[in-house]
């Protein structure tokens, strides 16, 4: 019995384009990320995907493409908190430059390798543990379904890297998740695999945008 689960990162927001740190803000999508949820949708339909569910993080740039998902598909948007991004504290609204003047400490300790709260939000581990905690509590609920998850670039990154480092599957790449991306993950009972990642077909060059997000604090230069 084989259980598929999709991965969407959120369209674009302004936030995004001006590389500012989202964290638990509720950024709506800017017109290029209506766009993207758009078209990200249309690929869903044409590739023929059946989804048994579709669930979203609460905040609003991740609803609004779940939503574009769930109207093609004829689906309902079932709110799952613990799919938001990493909680950033302060740091939400700051691009890195501010965020290195304003919290020069924190910035140190995270380059030794230390996993400090960000901004006095989460740290790392909690973040990762709160979205594996969550991931595994529906694949419990959806044993043979096709689920999507429609959320934030550090939650696919955070299951991605989780799923593959129980397989014999390398890391994943170390590019940034471009928005509406789509990465799925096939599990079984013997096995857990990414059979695809960080695919942003479905878009033409000039609306592909792949920000980084706000867990990837070393790719976010």
């Amino acid at each position: 019995m084989k259980t598929t689960l999709y991965l969407i990162r959120h369209g674009e927001t302004d936030w995004n384009a001006s590389h500012r740190w989202q964290g638990h803000a509720d950024i709506p999508l800017n017109q290029r990320g209506l766009r993207q949820a758009k078209l990200v949708a249309q690929q869903l339909q044409a590739e023929g995907v059946q989804f048994h569910a579709i669930y979203s993080s609460d905040l609003t740039r991740a609803y609004q493409t779940a939503w574009q998902i769930g109207a093609l598909l004829h689906l309902p948007v079932q709110m799952l908190p613990p799919l938001r991004e990493i909680d950033v504290g302060a740091w939400s609204g700051l691009t890195r430059s501010e965020i290195e003047a304003r919290f020069p400490d924190e910035m140190r300790l995270i380059a030794a390798g230390h996993d400090v709260s960000r901004g006095g939000g989460e740290t790392s581990a909690a973040f990762f543990q709160r979205v594996t905690k969550a991931m595994e509590a529906m694949l419990s609920q959806h044993l043979g379904h096709t689920l999507a998850f429609v959320t934030h670039g550090g939650v696919v990154r955070a299951i991605t890297n989780y799923v593959q480092a129980a397989s014999d599957q390398p890391p994943p790449p170390r590019d940034h998740i471009g928005n509406t991306a789509i990465t799925v993950i096939e599990i079984s009972a013997s096995q857990r695999r990414v059979v695809r990642f960080n695919d942003v077909q479905h878009l033409a060059a000039q609306l592909v945008s792949a920000y980084p997000d706000d867990a990837e604090l070393e790719e976010s230069a």
